[in-house]
């Protein structure tokens, strides 16, 4: 290939560039106002939050994983009881059932990455509390299915959105689906804090209230402690950039999607890769552009040859690793899973990318299969 460029998996530079005046105009009323800890950007972002996932409350906290733990503990989910979820995600959407003293029951996926539904009724058991599906790569899990099942049995459901803000099923924002949505809003995520940060979503007032008491220590007042926690509380200067964010994560993700579908279209002729694509009632938002390729590893170096930044999400599933040894899972467990993690290989998709960096990622794997 000729006129070679070099384009990073992420580029979260490329983002601030632009909007780098707004965000430190922002940071800069927190610095002269003081109120560092629970400003009023805080309770603003809380709203807008709330209103985006079209739920009545929204709860800043300090990360995803905290969201996770405190969504558990305010279910009253513990020792003795188990939940339901994927080995195909990030090892906090397990870990988090581990840090409150359950057990996390695995259930394995379909093509989509997301979890099938048809299997989790076997994994259910007189112990199980909760399902904890993940909305994984910014695809929406097929939530009509898993919340018929968690009627069913009378179980929760508490979704990790991680990865999918403002991603839609059926016309309905992810959040809004469960007892509880879960948000990450990690510097890589498609809405990002300049640090971490995190969002419980629920339209249940009582569990709201409960999520302000565990995030801050206990504390219902200055001076009255209810019950023993940490310290999860989101940061103002954060709620201040997520505040100029929030103008633009609308935009930005049409822009992932176009990215999207861009690898579809130009893909599609290339039997040896799998490209993603969500179904016409879904609106992934694509956090993560995941295909599955032959030689996956081959491909990987050949692109980062050329200068193309890829990741793998992820190259280890959760019930291999070793804290996870305990759950008594082995390999083959979980065929799609384990499949999958061979495969399974992550393509820059960030707004910023023009149609010529795309093209070269394009013919960067083109150009891999046919000297093969």
């Amino acid at each position: 290939m000729s006129d070679e460029k070099h384009i990073p998996y992420v580029n979260i530079a490329a983002q601030h560039a632009l909007i780098k005046d707004e965000l430190l105009a922002a940071i800069g009323k927190v610095i002269d106002h003081g109120r560092f800890i629970l400003g009023d950007e805080v309770t603003e972002f809380e709203r807008r939050f709330a209103e985006l996932c079209n739920v009545c409350y929204a709860v800043g906290l300090n990360s995803g994983t905290d969201a996770l733990v405190l969504a558990l503990k305010a279910l009253g989910i513990g020792p003795g009881d188990e939940v339901i979820t994927v080995p195909n995600s990030f090892v906090a959407s397990a870990s988090c059932i581990a840090l409150v003293g359950a057990r996390p029951v695995f259930v394995d996926v379909r093509d989509d990455y997301n979890i099938d539904p048809d299997l989790i009724e076997k994994a259910v058991t007189p112990h199980t509390r909760a399902i904890l599906p993940v909305h994984l790569t910014g695809r929406p899990a097929e939530m009509e299915s898993i919340l018929g099942v968690a009627r069913a049995h009378k179980l929760h459901v508490i979704e990790d959105c991680a990865q999918a803000a403002i991603a839609e099923y059926k016309g309905k924002r992810v959040g809004s689906f469960g007892k509880i949505g879960c948000f990450s809003l990690h510097p890589l995520k498609t809405l990002s804090a300049c640090g971490d940060g995190g969002v419980l979503t629920t339209d249940d007032a009582g569990m709201a209230e409960q999520f302000k008491i565990l995030r801050n220590i206990g504390l219902k007042t200055r001076d009255n402690c209810v019950l023993w926690s940490g310290n999860s509380r989101l940061d103002t200067i954060q709620a201040a950039v997520l505040l100029v964010k929030l103008n633009y994560l609308e935009a930005w993700t049409v822009k992932r999607r176009a990215n999207a579908r861009f690898y579809q279209e130009n893909l599609a002729g290339l039997p040896q890769v799998q490209v993603p694509s969500d179904k016409p009632y879904e609106r992934a938002v694509y956090h993560t552009l995941v295909i599955q390729a032959d030689r996956r590893d081959e491909l990987q170096a050949h692109l980062s040859r050329l200068s193309i930044g890829t990741a793998i999400h992820y190259s280890v599933p959760i019930h291999l690793h070793k804290a996870a040894l305990e759950l008594g899972y082995r390999p083959g467990s979980f065929p799609m899973t384990e499949r999958q993690a061979q495969r399974i290989l992550s393509l820059p998709v960030y707004p910023e990318l023009g149609e010529a960096e795309l093209n070269y990622v394009v013919d960067g794997i083109r150009s891999f299969y046919y000297e093969k």
